[in-house]
């Protein structure tokens, strides 16, 4: 009876594990992609005034959106970058953080690395 009890102690604690630490992934996988999600809405704030102001387009300041972006996931306390594309109309961040396990550093594991992206389309209506 006791091996029984033994094997199925050792069952239920590798259950737990697997949700709590599955759980906690999942919860810091979703709260990055939050942060980037925020760091897009940032960063698409940052147009070009220039060309704004004289009709010809309007665009996203890379070096304003990118720096926006950057400001934004360093006051999180996270890591990430931002990209943009199709000439100033699209910005994407990508973020990368960890989550540091409970139960599966005892099998060697210790972190699980996650990552979340948001893109921000910049839309434009005209008058």
């Amino acid at each position: 009876m006791s091996l029984f009890f033994a094997l199925a102690t050792i069952g239920i604690l590798m259950v737990m594990g697997l949700l709590v630490d599955g759980g906690g992934a999942l919860n810091a996988a979703n709260r990055s992609t939050s942060l980037a999600q925020e760091a897009a809405r940032t960063a698409g704030q940052q147009l070009d005034p220039a060309q704004a102001v004289e009709g010809t387009a309007i665009t996203i300041d890379p070096g304003a959106a990118i720096g926006a972006a950057q400001d934004y996931l360093a006051a999180a306390g996270v890591q990430g970058n931002a990209q943009i594309t199709d000439g100033g109309q699209t910005l994407t961040v990508t973020v990368t953080d960890t989550y540091r396990t409970y139960f599966a550093q005892f099998i060697g594991k210790g972190t699980i690395t996650v990552t979340g992206t948001a893109t921000a389309h910049l839309q434009t209506a005209g008058g």
